[in-house]
């Protein structure tokens, strides 16, 4: 059976949204699938881990940094802000033998919103060597959200493709 591990950077609960949805659909494909925030994920991933999904919303064209993570948090609940995916990808090794997929969050999508999840395809090549194999954007109404209407449906047949892939390989 295809392991999966979802790891999702979220503030207003839209990304964290999508990566259930992602999840679900993961298991309608026959994968095992676990969904967690950047600020508990792993500092070692299995090795027999067969795909890791990654996510975060875009802010400012990209992934969050420092700055826009500490904005983000102000408006959620008080506090340091948490490590992000960006960090996390730096320090944590992934196994050769696991697939990476990137998705985000976005307002609008297009090349002039940008797309944290192409950042993190990139991250991916520069700290790990690797290509992705799926990068997707789903939309908010707004930087708080709501998701647009059926992106959650989109997420989840996002995830079906993705077992699909990984099963046939």
């Amino acid at each position: 059976m295809t392991r999966a591990l979802i790891i999702v950077e979220s503030y207003f609960g839209n990304t964290r949204a999508i990566a259930e949805a992602v999840a679900a659909g993961l298991l309608d494909g026959g994968a095992e699938a676990q969904v967690v925030d950047v600020s508990q994920a792993p500092s070692t991933l299995p090795a027999d881990l067969d795909l890791l999904v990654l996510g975060a919303p875009t802010h400012n064209r990209g992934m969050p940094t420092s700055a826009t993570r500490a904005k983000a948090c102000e408006q959620t609940e008080p506090g340091e802000a948490p490590h992000g995916i960006g960090g996390w990808l730096e320090t944590t090794a992934i196994p050769a033998s696991t697939d990476a997929a990137a998705f985000d969050t976005v307002i609008s999508k297009g090349w002039l919103s940008g797309s944290a999840a192409k950042a993190i395809a990139k991250a991916l090549r520069r700290h790990q060597g690797r290509e992705t194999t799926s990068v997707r954007s789903f939309v908010v109404t707004a930087s708080k959200g709501p998701l647009a209407g059926g992106e959650e449906t989109d997420a989840r047949s996002w995830g079906r493709e993705l077992a699909d892939s990984a099963n046939n390989r």
